[in-house]
């Protein structure tokens, strides 16, 4: 592991997720550099937020957890700046886990989507 500056992956991980424990056990088997962004604890920023969905390949709409009981059913899923506020104020929300390298993010679900982006880096 590193810090959270430099070339480092980051994984978005819960760690009472069993898909985040799942993914964070296959970025340590791949041997890769890489943080770990305890995002429960830390929180989420705007612009953390607006650069995963910059680098994700999916709609916005994928980084939300709907099914939290924090998820308020007022949130507009087809607006980004309604998703950037409710994953500021409701972190527990943001889908996981995600791999981010800085260019790319891929949500692991399964976990072993993932891999794409580690193999990447090989």
């Amino acid at each position: 592991m590193g810090t959270i500056l430099g070339d480092f992956m980051k994984l978005f991980h819960n760690p009472r997720c069993s898909k985040s424990r799942a993914a964070l056990q296959l970025c340590e088997e791949s041997g890769k550099s890489f943080v770990i962004v305890d995002y429960l604890k830390t929180g989420l920023d705007e612009v953390m937020i607006r650069g995963l969905i910059d680098r994700l390949s999916m709609d916005v709409q994928a980084l939300v957890r709907t099914g939290e009981v924090e998820f308020e059913v007022d949130t507009d899923l087809d607006n980004t700046d309604s998703i950037v506020d409710l994953l500021i104020t409701h972190p527990k929300c943001l889908q996981r886990p995600i791999l981010d390298d800085g260019k790319t993010a891929i949500i692991g679900r399964p976990p072993e989507l993932i891999l794409t982006l580690l193999q990447a880096h090989e």
